[in-house]
């Protein structure tokens, strides 16, 4: 320990414990304390808002908008982190923590924001005979329930799915698992949805959103029982009207209750959350505080993050000595937020309370607008907006009290001499909250611009807001511009292919052929800022350096993501699985023989047909995935990377009646020609042999459409995934060799231009048909020759992948890593 510092120890590495620590640090707490944080989940800190958005396929887990703090944070600022460890039991006198792994740790001053978890419901086969949920059963609270739906989602075909609970959070689950192709039902006792924070016409209305983006709905109906099968499958939930509704997959979001049992071992008082007084100290305690969701204050519990980050400057205050008589008083609670892609605004009461209480109402359900306002005694006391939310921050000043509210009530909820939209960012408050899922108000961005943040990027990196849901992004461009004093400057980083590098990927793919660089880490020392390596950039850049070299680029295995890396799909328990090649769908007797020989050799525990007529083999272990190539001797299917992975075939003309082309055959040679190539993000091709499209060529990235005579439309842009979009006609061509022609060169085209993880529906419709129909069949600017011939050069350097069986590129490449370290097993709480 450090002469003259204070140890203190927070136990949980949340929003709550993460920001409480950044508040500290920023009130120069590290010269008062050293800082411990102990956190039962493997990662830094996360933003949980953003998970809805890694369901709905918006964005990833490695995206650095959900990553808040990023472990080299905790290094670089003093903290010292225990990630994967749990704190079990509290000593109070002697002032020591001890964790499930058997760790110790004294403290001085303790904070606890153990957060909350997923309530689950007394309800019959929700979980095993362990404890454990039920295989199928997830909450939606962490990392690992967001990756176990998406895997489930991913790995089978047609599934169903129920979500219980029709408040923000069920909503949010239900629309990204439809968004990934599932049939969803979402169940909720109550009479509407989101009871919370609408009335019932708010709800009705919402309710019509949410049915029309193909979600069921069933309000008033209470689940009782998670049905299952006797091997322990689910199979759908059961209600306590005698009914039944058949599911796959369910997912429990009935809420959300304080975690407090570390607290509550420790002796610490209880009720609701942990009790804690104004400056947040736990009853009777002098040196252990409380903050976040875990705590009680004035007998409120607040789920919502914006009293979180209220809380976390209060205790920072107050421990720093920056203000000691700081003072948390609670929260008024206003939420604005997007449910399931519909804008929501809401604050106070939902309905009028008293006979005096004047209440204005707009209900147009044609539109998906509805607004109410609630007044008493002069004063706003409750609003809800949904649809249009353009005056959300009128509203929420004058629920503040920091604006007069006007005579005619109706213009509280249209602009007729309120602020408009367009005017309000410059007459809000400075302490107005403008980001409500990171704390920032308008005060912290006007300050930021004035620092010297130029632009959007600028002011979101440096205060996180608009990093959340995303939907006070056009509010901080306004007071951004409004600071500047005129319009926000263009960001240079959005056109730079990796943050780290300042260049659009030409200029990149230019400056690697022209320097020779062949290695990620020779790109990061020749074109990286100052030469340094940032991990988010490894995986776009050996993709790039793939493509540019072919088999001539030099491999670096730490810049590989594990399916790249082990040529196989890592699925939820750590195991793989595998997809043999079958050109266009088609497949012999003695490769299903082979097939079902391994399943049997190596315990396969799932055998399934793919969406992309392919044989899937779930649960391959690691080390036995060389062993299970060899044994089928067939190629790789590439369904495990940012790859062109399938081209599905129907019928045809051989055997189909209405066939007018030969579609297989002209699937078959386009996955043998373009098999495996490295593509910004996974490719998906169709052909099919007539309009009737039974491939569903209409809706891949590259389809193809027999029209009759040899004559094959070509659509490009299409998908059916987390995005619906029909393919844009590209061009009608004669002959299976020009369709193989313009495919290489619309891919190439791609490969070269489009940015990392964009899919072709996103980079087609950003470019433009014309645009496209203009460089590649008209070759408008000269390049149609040179896509051709670096196309070929990629087909000529194909090899594939699982040849690896035999000269591996590592001595751990096909070892045994999971678990990567002795994580203790946390139970069901």
């Amino acid at each position: 320990m450090t002469a003259g510092k204070q140890r203190l120890l927070v136990i949980g590495n949340g929003m709550a414990g993460a920001r409480t620590v950044e508040e500290i640090i920023k009130r120069d707490g590290s010269s008062l304390f050293e800082i411990t944080m102990i956190g039962d989940e493997p990662y830094g800190n996360y933003n949980r808002i953003m998970l809805s958005h890694v369901l709905s396929g918006e964005t990833t887990v490695d995206d650095e908008d959900l990553i808040l703090n990023p472990m080299s944070w905790y290094s670089d600022n003093g903290v010292t982190l225990h990630v994967g460890d749990r704190a079990v039991s509290l000593d109070r006198f002697s002032k020591t923590v001890v964790c499930e792994s058997g760790r110790s740790v004294d403290y001085d001053v303790l904070i606890i924001a153990t957060g909350s978890n997923t309530f689950f419901p007394n309800m019959d086969g929700l979980r095993e005979s362990d404890g454990r949920l039920a295989r199928g059963v997830f909450g939606f609270r962490t990392i690992a329930d967001t990756n176990g739906m998406l895997q489930m989602a991913q790995s089978h075909d047609d599934v169903c799915a129920v979500v219980i609970g029709g408040g923000l959070l069920g909503l949010e689950a239900a629309y990204g698992l439809r968004t990934q192709g599932l049939d969803v039902n979402v169940v909720h006792s109550p009479g509407h949805l989101m009871n919370q924070q609408l009335d019932e016409r708010g709800g009705r209305l919402l309710r019509n959103k949410i049915e029309s983006l193909g979600v069921g709905v069933h309000t008033s109906r209470r689940t009782t029982s998670v049905l299952r099968s006797e091997d322990g499958v689910v199979t759908g939930v059961g209600f306590n009207d005698g009914t039944s509704l058949a599911a796959d997959m369910v997912v429990v979001t009935a809420g959300i209750r304080p975690s407090v049992d570390f607290a509550r071992a420790g002796g610490l008082v209880i009720e609701r959350g942990i009790v804690v007084d104004d400056q947040l100290r736990c009853e009777d305690e002098g040196s252990i505080y409380a903050v976040g969701e875990c705590c009680q204050h004035r007998g409120e519990v607040y789920g919502l993050v914006a009293p979180l980050w209220e809380q976390a400057v209060v205790l920072a205050d107050v421990l720093t000595g920056a203000n000691p008589s700081a003072a948390y008083h609670g929260s008024r609670l206003t939420t604005k937020l997007k449910v399931a892609g519909v804008d929501v605004a809401s604050m106070g009461i939902t309905a009028p309370e008293r006979d005096d209480d004047e209440f204005v109402q707009f209900y147009e359900p044609r539109s998906g607008t509805y607004k109410s306002v609630i007044v008493r005694n002069n004063k706003l006391v409750g609003a809800t907006l949904l649809g249009d939310i353009s005056k959300a921050n009128f509203l929420t000043q004058a629920f503040d009290e920091k604006v007069p509210l006007p005579d005619e009530r109706i213009s509280m909820l249209f602009d007729m001499g309120t602020p408009s939209a367009a005017t309000g960012a410059a007459e809000l408050a400075d302490d107005v909250q403008v980001c409500n899922c990171n704390g920032v108000t308008k005060g912290a961005i006007v300050s930021c611009v004035h620092a010297g943040a130029k632009n959007l990027s600028d002011v979101t990196a440096k205060t996180r807001a608009g990093k959340g849901c995303g939907s006070c992004k056009g509010l901080v461009k306004d007071i951004i511009a409004c600071a500047a004093g005129g319009a926000v400057e263009a960001d240079p980083t959005a056109d730079w292919y990796v943050p780290c590098i300042p260049m659009t990927k030409p200029e990149l793919l230019d400056a690697v052929r022209t320097q020779d660089l062949r290695a990620v880490s020779q790109v990061f020392t020749a074109l990286a800022t100052d030469g340094l390596e940032d991990a988010a950039a490894k995986m776009p850049l050996a993709s790039l350096l793939r493509t540019v070299w072919g088999p001539d680029w030099v491999d670096e295995r730490g810049a590989l993501f594990i399916n790249d890396r082990v040529h196989a799909n890592i699925q939820r328990d750590g195991t793989f699985s595998v997809v043999p090649q079958m050109k266009g769908g088609v497949t012999t007797p003695d490769q299903l023989r082979k097939i079902a020989d391994v399943a049997d050799k190596y315990h396969v525990p799932l055998v399934k047909v793919t969406g992309g007529q392919r044989i899937d083999l779930l649960g391959i272990k690691k080390e036995d995935l060389p062993k299970v190539w060899g044994d089928l001797d067939m190629p790789s299917g590439f369904a495990y990377g940012k790859s062109m992975r399938t081209v599905k075939t129907c019928v045809g003309s051989d055997f189909c009646r209405f066939g007018l082309g030969d579609s297989t055959a002209l699937g078959i040679a386009l996955e043998e020609r373009f098999q495996g190539l490295e593509t910004p993000a996974k490719l998906k091709l169709a052909v099919a042999g007539c309009p009737r499209n039974c491939s569903e060529a209409l809706c891949k990235d590259f389809g193809v459409v027999s029209v009759g005579e040899d004559k094959w439309e070509i659509y490009v842009g299409g998908a059916a995934g987390a995005h619906i979009r029909k393919g844009d006609l590209l061009a009608t061509v004669t002959g299976s060799e020009e369709v193989l022609t313009l495919a290489g060169r619309f891919i190439q085209h791609y490969r070269e231009n489009a940015q990392w993880l964009e899919r072709t529906y996103a980079w087609v419709p950003r470019l433009g048909l014309e645009e496209l129909q203009s460089v590649l069949i008209d070759d408008r600017d000269g390049i149609v020759a040179g896509l051709d011939e670096r196309m070929q050069a990629s087909v000529d350097g194909y090899v594939d992948p699982w040849q690896d069986r035999t000269a591996p590129k590592s001595p751990a490449q096909f070892t045994p890593s999971l678990p990567l370290l002795p994580l203790p097993q946390v139970p069901v709480r």
